[in-house]
């Protein structure tokens, strides 16, 4: 009885078997659309490998006459009949480090070269590689991939290329020209799963214990699943498990600021779809999908790249793709950018931001861009410069300035410019203040008390400190100048002994300008009335 069990299990996969290689070689068919001209005869010659005769054909498709084909008909070729030859691939684009390694040899990769089977492909840190196979399907090779291209080869009269490409690790996004036949003739390996396509645009991921795809058209087979990945979902193979959800919709770049002026290359967008937890932005020449330059993974809807100092001015399209949790890449939005940095613009030297002057005027001053050396100057009295208060009309050939101004809050900015006359963009605008001076102090009241001679005057407001020099000469010359300091309207003096003095005050507020000086007091320190009496006593002595 366990045998008869044995028996019956045994038959019943024979019988499984016997079927899934029956579907197999169902859809293991190539349907020929037949044209004016066409025999069994000639399509053998032209399609069919040895040992397979245009009888087979006959047999297969139940042809009547082998002569007479019906144009616009079709007719099924199985694949496992067509001739089989050697194809290659070519790399239409490399940058970073890229490297093919073929056998033991390792080389850098350019682009033009050939690739055939067996070729092993590596991609460093920003560095990626887009492939073009015989029938125009392409495969970009994003940073830190190792790629294995580990078939190419044309099927029949170099109608139906094969490509088999292994991922061992990183990604690989493919663009496979769409064809006729039902059998996936384009197959992507991964260590976790295998997929095969017909004619699709389809996106793999390969890291630790899993593998994701993502479908953007089409549909693509994965082993273990059934149905197909449709069109907007993705598969997660974790180990043996299979599992697809819907990808995220793209998000919105509505937001992001066309023209980039600035190096690094900062770009930021409003965010979102609902349940991204990060974002891919990568960066590609205007239309032209091919050309990866660069790729970034960021936790925040914005990203800044240093390796743009790389790149020239011109036009590029942001292609930015909300994550999910599991770590699924979805749909993608694009976005034109224009990178409109060179030249890039002087460094400010002075002053420092918010700085104050009391004179009215202010010194600017900046580094020179070797490139273009001089500087388009604006200075505004608005942040977003639409209320210009002074713009020289020619370039300025030098690394400084003198502006002399009213009081007031100012805004300025500057611009490198080429010998021919083209402009970079703005720096930075910077701000500074124009503002009166303080005032020059009062006349002092002199007020002699004891051996002290006090000094008052009228307090302005904004004023910190007094400052006051006192001299026996008007002109303040000499050793004898005495300088004092004073939080207040009034300083205490040592009582002089008689005679002429002249004194000097001015104030300085908080910031540590100093007002002009007041007006040159003279004070008259009387000698004693007995000086007076003096010749009077001296009489009697003569």
């Amino acid at each position: 009885m366990r045998a008869l069990r044995v028996w019956l299990a045994l038959g019943l996969l024979l019988v499984g078997a016997a079927a899934q290689a029956q579907t197999e070689a169902a859809d293991a068919d190539w349907r020929y659309r037949i044209q004016p001209g066409d025999t069994l005869i000639t399509l053998t010659d032209n399609w069919l490998a040895a040992p397979r005769t245009w009888r087979d054909l006959q047999k297969l498709n139940r042809v009547p006459d082998p002569l007479r084909l019906m144009p616009g008909s079709t007719l099924r070729m199985p694949v496992a009949w067509l001739r089989r030859e050697a194809s290659v691939a070519e790399a239409v684009f490399a940058r970073g480090q890229v490297t093919r390694q073929r056998g033991s040899a390792s080389e850098a990769l350019a682009a033009g070269a050939t690739l055939q089977s067996g070729d092993r492909i590596r991609t460093g840190a920003q560095s990626s590689a887009s492939l073009r196979f015989a029938d125009g399907s392409r495969l970009l090779i994003p940073a830190d991939s190792d790629i294995t291209l580990e078939q190419l080869l044309v099927l029949g009269r170099g109608a139906l290329p094969a490509v088999r490409i292994g991922v061992q690790q990183g990604g690989a996004d493919s663009r496979v020209t769409p064809n006729a036949q039902r059998v996936p003739l384009y197959e992507v390996r991964t260590p976790h799963v295998n997929l095969g396509v017909r004619g699709t645009e389809f996106r793999v991921q390969t890291a630790g214990a899993q593998s994701r795809m993502q479908v953007l058209s089409g549909a693509v087979h994965a082993d273990g699943l059934s149905p197909d990945v449709a069109t907007g979902q993705g598969l997660l193979a974790d180990g043996a498990a299979r599992s697809v959800a819907p990808l995220l919709p793209a998000p919105d770049l509505s937001g992001l600021v066309p023209v980039a002026e600035r190096l690094p290359l900062h770009l930021a967008w409003v965010g979102g779809p609902t349940g991204a937890v990060s974002w891919r932005a990568q960066l590609y020449p205007r239309g032209d999908f091919d050309q990866l330059l660069l790729d970034a993974v960021v936790g925040e809807p914005a990203t800044k790249w240093p390796e743009a100092r790389e790149l020239a001015d011109g036009d590029y399209t942001l292609r930015v793709r909300g994550i999910d949790a599991r770590g699924q890449e979805g749909a993608a939005a694009d976005a034109a950018v224009r990178l409109q940095a060179r030249p890039e613009p002087p460094f400010i030297q002075a002053p420092v931001p918010g700085a104050v002057s009391y004179d009215g005027g202010m010194a600017l001053a900046w580094t020179r861009n070797t490139a273009a050396p001089n500087v388009r100057l604006q200075i505004a009295r608005d942040a977003e410069f639409k209320d210009l208060a002074l713009q020289p009309a020619a370039p300025i050939d030098a690394a400084s300035y003198e502006a002399r101004l009213p009081d007031g809050v100012y805004h300025w900015r500057v611009a490198s410019v080429e010998a021919g006359g083209r402009s970079g963009p703005f720096s930075d605008a910077q701000s500074f203040e124009i503002k009166p001076p303080p005032p020059a102090p009062p006349p002092a009241e002199p007020e002699v008390s004891g051996d002290q001679l006090k000094l008052r005057w009228r307090a302005d407001p904004g004023v910190a400190r007094y400052e006051l020099d006192w001299s026996r000469t008007e002109a303040f010359e000499g050793a004898d100048v005495q300088r004092f300091s004073t939080d207040k309207a009034e300083v205490d003096l040592p009582k002089p002994s008689p005679g002429k003095y002249f004194l000097r005050a001015r104030a300085f507020n908080a910031a540590g300008a100093a007002g002009p000086w007041g007006q040159t007091q003279m004070i008259e320190q009387p000698y004693p009335r007995w000086l007076w009496l003096l010749p009077l006593l001296l009489v009697p002595l003569l």
